[in-house]
């Protein structure tokens, strides 16, 4: 029921919601492995984790470098996936197939070749936690590549918990977070959109990415939950 002493990996861990979870997990005294593709933001978002931390620089869109990444660090605990690139939002008529196939590189295909390198590797009572989105429950024009994605994700997770079980599978779904998923968008349309969260969420503000982080942090710690899509998305499914 505690991390004190536990080997966590963040995939995605340099920035965003990973490396909120990388700090969450290491507060509550795990020790923690945080790999992105670019190692100078590894190494800033190292300066913000414990001297223990460890940090790798690894391209999540290339099986081979998965797999490498995962034969270097060995055994550990949980696996959280956080690799994403930027949000595609695009109208169906307007969508660039060869980019939404792209799309899926990273947070689908990169998310199973994680799974299937890392499970290996994972310790009893270990777990794994997948990423989600409110898109895939609740999804607006334009989010059809994100609501694919939540989908497909969610799908996975039920197929991986049967297979791999003991080991614990989950799904984290956010809503919309302040996080650097957004920075394509100019400064003034990502203030509007949280402006409009925090109008129209029952909770009135839009998620910050520790609010999310807890809740990986959470589905490592239990050791009943399997299977679980844990929506922390400020009543978005709901308005």
């Amino acid at each position: 029921m505690i991390l004190e002493g536990k080997r966590i990996v963040v995939l995605g861990g340099s920035s965003g919601i990973g490396l909120a979870i990388a700090q969450a997990a290491a507060d509550e005294g795990a020790k923690v492995v945080i790999a992105s593709s670019n190692q100078a933001r590894v190494n800033e978002a190292l300066k913000s984790l414990p001297a223990d931390a460890e940090g790798h620089a690894a391209d999540l869109g290339s099986e081979a470098a998965i797999k490498a990444l995962f034969d270097r660090v060995g055994s550990f605990d949980h696996l959280a996936y956080t690799a994403a690139d930027k949000l595609q939002l695009n109208r169906i008529a307007e969508t660039d197939l060869t980019k939404a196939r792209k799309f899926f590189e990273l947070r689908y295909w990169g998310a199973l070749a994680a799974v299937k390198y890392a499970s290996p590797h994972i310790r009893p009572a270990g777990s794994i936690v997948l990423p989600s989105g409110l898109a895939g429950l609740r999804p607006h024009p334009g989010w059809a590549l994100g609501a694919s994605v939540c989908g497909a994700m969610e799908g996975l997770t039920r197929a991986l918990v049967v297979e791999l079980a003991p080991i614990r599978v989950n799904v984290v779904a956010p809503g919309v977070v302040v996080s650097p998923l957004w920075d394509d968008m100019t400064k003034e349309a990502r203030e509007a959109l949280y402006r409009q969260m925090a109008e129209q969420l029952l909770v009135r503000h839009a998620g910050e990415t520790e609010e999310v982080a807890q809740s990986y942090v959470y589905l490592m710690r239990q050791t009943f939950g399997t299977g679980i899509v844990l929506r922390v998305d400020g009543g978005g499914a709901l308005v």
